[in-house]
């Protein structure tokens, strides 16, 4: 299994930003897909991502643990982060997953989220996956 990656100080600070992330994972056939996705850089490291259950992107992540992730300033495109990773820890309590995608509603939102976002979250089927990072790969000088 491919070591865990430190992140520089850099990469860090770029990623606890509010950006988006393009998630890439495998279809069952081999093919790629990607989505846009929030996520929330954890004090450890490691990358969470939530999702609706059964979107075809986190069933993608269920069976095969490969990610790619790239992580893309809005105001300048030139500055971004590539990742690869890999699924180390599911969390398919349901109660857990909603609490997790409320509060990356909140950090995508600081205003405060719809309180039909809310309530829509609250009541999906949801998980999380915790990504540990293999690889940096990043663009953020001018």
């Amino acid at each position: 299994m491919p070591e865990h990656t430190p992140l520089p100080e850099p990469v860090r600070r770029f990623l606890e930003a509010p950006h988006v992330a393009s998630v890439a994972t495998i279809d069952p056939d081999g093919a790629p897909r990607q989505v846009v996705a929030w996520y929330r850089l954890e004090p450890d490291g490691r990358i969470l991502l939530n999702s609706r259950t059964p979107r075809r992107w986190c069933l993608n992540l269920l069976r095969e643990h490969r990610v790619a992730l790239s992580v893309i300033d809005g105001a300048d495109p030139y500055r971004w982060i590539g990742l690869t990773g890999v699924v180390e820890e599911v969390i398919d309590d349901v109660l857990i997953s909603r609490d997790d995608i409320v509060a990356l509603a909140h950090r995508y939102h600081p205003e405060g989220p719809s309180e039909a976002s809310i309530t829509a979250f609250r009541s999906q089927p949801r998980v999380t996956f915790l990504v540990r990072v293999t690889g940096v790969h990043e663009h953020l000088e001018d």
